[in-house]
């Protein structure tokens, strides 16, 4: 079965990206509970790229499948979870990266690397972890996953707030962020 990508944020009015948003169906992993518990030898690395034993893996659509699958627990650490088991997959910083940002109608939408897209709102909140002179935001995804946004879109979201005002913090979905370190 061919993949189609979600078409380009830029070209999205916010409807089209909140249709895109429902259209993507996930499974409930949160609600599995597997007996069997183990570890996947998988490793995703700071940079978005994913391992298995020392190799990346450079199939998209085997990416995609088992980001579908990641959950991360409340102690931090991340998961790939099926209804019969659990496998622990090391996290270099986090588990997707914002690759793209646009802002529609009062609303941030990111694009994840795994073509995932992310609303930011209440629920998926935007956190500064970094410093002045290296930024460091992370927008809440799912399951307890976050996304790191990458150089070009923290640059992306830095022109949108200098628009919506003095440039330290944005607003989405109801909510505001503050772009500065805390």
């Amino acid at each position: 079965m061919p993949y189609d990508p979600p078409p380009d944020l830029a070209g999205l009015s916010l409807a089209g990206i909140a249709e895109a948003v429902a259209a993507r169906r996930l499974p409930p992993v949160e609600t599995w509970t597997p007996a069997s518990v183990g570890e996947s030898r998988m490793r995703i690395a700071a940079d978005g790229s994913w391992w298995h034993e020392g190799r990346p893996i450079a199939r998209p659509a085997m990416i995609r499948a088992f980001a579908a699958l990641l959950m991360r627990d409340p102690a931090g650490r991340h998961w790939l979870v099926t209804p019969q088991q659990k496998l622990a997959i090391a996290v270099d910083d986090a588990a997707f990266v914002a690759v793209d940002c646009v802002h529609r109608d009062g609303s941030l939408a990111f694009r994840l690397n795994t073509d995932e897209i992310v609303l930011a709102d209440a629920e998926h909140r935007l956190e500064n972890r970094g410093s002045t002179a290296a930024p460091a935001l992370y927008l809440a995804v799912r399951s307890g996953c976050e996304a790191r946004l990458d150089r070009s879109t923290w640059l992306q979201l830095a022109e949108i707030a200098l628009a919506q005002g003095d440039g330290s913090t944005v607003a989405s979905g109801g909510a505001r962020f503050s772009l500065l370190p805390a």
